[in-house]
Order: C-alpha cells, then sequence, then structure tokens
C-alpha cells in the first residue's frame, strides 16, 4: 500500500507513518518523563523537556539518510546537482538514518542523565510503531505484477503483464496525460528507456482511450515504446498505489523491489534503475 486516497487526493503513506512515529515517541517520552516527575523528590528533570531531542534525531536521521544516499549514486545526481534537494524523489538509506538519529539521541542521553529513561521509551516506542507500520505495509503490498490483460497502443493486441519483461528488469509507470506529475515526468522516462535498452520500460495510461493517449504523445513529441492502455484503471488498485504517476521496480525474478508515488527527476530514476541490475 503506497497511498492513502482521501478523494483526489493521495497521500504516501511512507512520511505519514513516520510521522505517527514521531508523535507515539513524543507521547511516551512525556509519559514517562512526567511519571518520573511525581515520584522524584527532588529536582527530576532538566529545565528543557526531552521531546525535542526526540524531534532532533530524526531530523539528523533524515538527514545523513539522504546525504549517504546522494553519495552512494554520485554520479547520478553530478547531472542534476539540485535534484539532491528534491526530497520528493524517495532516496533516503535507511540503515545510515536508523545509526545517525539513534546516535544522536544516545548523545543527547549521556549529556542529559536524568532523561535516560524517557529518551530510551519514546526511540522504543516510536521504532515500535515504525516497525510495525512498515510490517503492515509490506503485507499489505503485492510483491509481484498483478496477472492484467493490457491493450498494446501500436499493435491494438492483448498483452498478458506477466509475461511481458521474460527475465528483464521491469520499469513500470502509470500515467495519465491530464496528471501534471506525469507530464513532467514522462520525458525523463522516454530518454531513459532509449539510453537504457537492457531495461524494459513499460508505460501504462490509466483510464484513457486510445486516440486521447496517441493524440497527447503526438503533441508533446514523445514516441515511448511499449505503451499499454488500461481504460479501467485496474493496475493502480492492484500494484496498492492510489495515485499518479507511480513507478514500479522489477527485478529479473518477477520481484517488486521498489515503487515510487510521484515525479521522479533523472537522477532518481537512474539510482533505482542502477539498483534494479544489482
Amino acid at each position: 500500500m503506497m497511498a492513502i486516497s482521501l478523494g483526489s487526493l493521495a497521500l504516501p503513506t511512507a512520511p505519514l507513518l513516520v510521522l505517527l512515529a514521531l508523535l507515539a515517541a513524543q507521547w511516551a517520552t512525556h509519559w514517562v518523563a512526567m511519571h518520573q516527575a511525581r515520584r522524584s523528590a527532588g529536582p527530576a528533570s532538566d529545565p528543557t523537556p526531552p521531546g525535542p531531542r526526540l524531534t532532533q534525531a530524526l531530523l539528523v536521521g533524515l538527514l545523513l539518510a539522504r546525504l549517504v544516499h546522494v553519495g552512494l549514486h554520485h554520479e547520478a545526481y553530478l547531472a542534476e546537482p539540485w535534484s539532491a534537494l528534491d526530497l520528493r524523489d524517495g532516496g533516503w538509506q535507511l540503515w545510515a538514518g536508523l545509526a545517525g538519529g539513534l546516535a544522536w539521541l544516545a548523545l543527547q542521553a549521556r549529556r542529559h542523565a536524568r532523561q535516560r529513561r524517557a529518551l530510551a521509551a519514546g526511540a522504543a516506542a516510536g521504532l515500535a510503531l515504525w516497525a510495525a507500520g512498515l510490517l503492515a505495509l509490506a503485507q499489505m503490498t503485492p510483491r509481484t505484477l498483478p496477472d492484467l490483460v493490457l491493450t498494446d497502443l501500436a499493435t491494438g493486441q492483448a498483452v498478458r503483464l506477466q509475461a511481458l519483461a521474460a527475465g528483464r528488469p521491469l520499469v513500470l509507470n502509470l500515467w495519465a496525460s491530464w496528471c501534471g506529475p506525469c507530464r513532467r515526468e514522462m520525458p525523463v522516462l522516454v530518454a531513459a528507456q532509449a539510453r537504457e535498452p537492457d531495461v524494459l520500460f513499460v508505460f501504462a495510461n490509466q483510464g484513457e482511450d486510445a486516440e486521447a493517449v496517441r493524440r497527447y504523445l503526438r503533441t508533446q513529441g514523445l514516441a515511448p515504446a511499449q505503451v499499454l492502455l488500461d481504460p479501467q484503471a485496474r493496475l493502480g488498485p492492484a500494484l496498492g498505489s492510489a495515485g499518479l504517476p507511480t513507478t514500479v521496480f522489477i527485478n529479473r525474478q518477477g520481484q517488486r523491489v521498489d515503487a515510487h508515488l510521484g515525479a521522479l527527476n533523472a537522477a532518481a530514476l537512474a539510482s533505482r534503475v542502477e539498483a534494479l541490475r544489482r
């Protein structure tokens, strides 16, 4: 499950889960700190509350996760340095973020001994909720391509999605001509399709007829290969996505290894294609 749909608005689940985890951590920290204050005969805490230290740890973790991701994929980001600041591309290195955030929290606990128990309780509560949420979302997310039959725009023939890749890495993009982020993203994907012949790029249009798709591609001067039609827009729900554009990355074994809701810049796409080949 990649997003929660609120009418025409699709909210990505990943940042929502991080926010919920932070709220749980803050609540647990506050509860333990208050409990300690009631039991203590003397000054039970530092003048400053412990809660903000958890927020600081999260920010440090996010910063390190982003910096390490950009560093590991520096060649992709060097072509468009500004894209390193585009946090919407979803490029984070999880292990670096966890290590950095916990290290910062450990440093704060060392400096503020009276708050150690409250900080530990908050970190445990936040991490537990976050991990449980990730596990639940993983259980709700299909790991392989759905068994759907779509229509090839060029030939009009039926195409079974599961048989399309045939052992090749697959980048599956769900789009529509009325979708602004899709329109900004498509030239990036079409250029990558021409540049990466060993990776199969498939453009699955959602909810539009063949003439509307042809007219849009013609007016934009785009000629992508492997454009499929999904007039009933069944593919998005089958992949656990509630918004457009959605890009799903499938490895040679037919397993889903990554997915992104929203427009991808060239650097983010290149880093994911690079990881897809491993």
